[in-house]
């Protein structure tokens, strides 16, 4: 009898702990998904009307899917012609704000391909798997995509648009495979033209 009641504690504790690995250990619980995440996690918190349960779920889903994505390292000459491409599209927002976020969201998901992750004909898939690896900086993609679409948007949105997206583009073209855990939580440096006043600012805008 002593040795039914043995077995049938381990096997309750065993069980226990399958449930636990398969609830935490696959992508983390809470804390560590707050933590990997970031401001992604409160988007999705949010997203979910604060409920922490769906939005571990969600957000273990992706890492599950998409947090074994080893992404691409870019060639020398590659990084060196999107590097140009951004800085035209920066020069061409003077002019056309709009258009540079629209060609800038398009860019993006180009560089992205590139990289290894979805195509930029999976735009979901493709933002999914940048989350994972790119939390503190994804916004950018989502808010270029958002503002470039919308009639409403105004030059500041734009211009806020242009440069968080610009976050982003520095860590996809940075050389490494991603962003490591003690970067990720640092505000991507803005280069020189960026920080000048009256670069992304349209002309006759007043602003």
């Amino acid at each position: 009898m002593t040795v039914l009641i043995i077995a049938a504690v381990v096997a309750v504790a065993l069980a226990a702990g399958a449930l636990l690995y398969t609830r935490m250990g696959r992508g983390g619980g809470t804390r560590s998904l707050r933590r990997r995440f970031g401001p992604e996690y409160e988007r999705t918190l949010a997203r979910h009307d604060g409920d922490d349960a769906a939005a571990d779920r969600e957000l273990r889903d992706r890492v599950e899917r998409y947090g074994g994505l080893k992404p691409l390292p870019l060639e020398p000459k590659v990084r060196e012609e999107y590097t140009a491409q951004w800085t035209t599209l920066q020069e061409r927002f003077v002019d056309a704000p709009r258009q540079a976020v629209a060609d800038a969201d398009q860019l993006l998901a180009r560089i992205a391909e590139t990289r290894g992750f979805p195509g930029a004909d999976r735009y979901e898939e493709q933002t999914a798997a940048l989350s994972v690896h790119h939390p503190h900086h994804v916004e950018g993609f989502r808010e270029a995509r958002r503002t470039a679409h919308s009639e409403a948007a105004s030059t500041e949105e734009l211009r806020e648009a242009m440069l968080h997206a610009r976050a982003l583009f520095e860590e996809l073209t940075d050389g490494r495979a991603a962003a490591s855990p003690a970067r990720q939580g640092q505000r991507a440096p803005k280069d020189t033209a960026m920080r000048r006043p009256n670069v992304l600012k349209p002309k006759g805008s007043g602003i």
